[in-house]
């Protein structure tokens, strides 16, 4: 089976110190390569306020990395993060599935534009030039309700 995309996103204490999310991501790092897995992107959003309190904390620091692995590389991590004392929380969601849904919605949108656009005697696609002037809405906007109306 070829591998997956998935999101790993964990919240380590606010107090945490760059080096300290240095050796975590390391940790990680060294778990995917482990399990031939590739990290394709890391990002730290760093000190972020909580939802909600979590282990008596109300701020923590985010970590968002784009991991492209198996199922079974994604359960050790999980397993791994879920016994470390410095990660407060930790949530690993796949995406590609989601890609591929978005993929297809919006080519299924192109085709009947182009099939409408045909049908009114005009090109496929759109020509340079030929948008809307500046200050109406898109077709995504949908202005017919004003403020009051039920």
């Amino acid at each position: 089976m070829s591998d997956r995309q998935y999101e790993l996103v964990y919240i380590l204490p606010p107090d945490t110190t760059e080096q300290q999310v240095a050796e975590l991501q390391a940790k990680v790092e060294e778990v995917v390569t482990r399990l031939s897995g590739t990290i394709a992107s890391t990002d730290n959003w760093g000190r972020k306020r909580l939802a909600y309190e979590i282990a008596r904390h109300k701020e923590g620091y985010y970590v968002l990395q784009t991991i492209n692995g198996s199922g079974e590389l994604m359960k050790e991590l999980d397993r791994r993060l879920k016994v470390m004392d410095i990660v407060i929380r930790q949530m690993i969601v796949r995406v590609d599935e989601a890609k591929k849904v978005v993929d297809t919605v919006q080519t299924r949108r192109r085709t009947n534009s182009e099939r409408r656009r045909v049908k009114r005697g005009l090109p496929p696609q759109r020509q340079p030039g030929e948008g809307r002037p500046a200050g109406e809405p898109d077709d995504q906007d949908d202005d017919r309700f004003e403020v009051g109306e039920v």
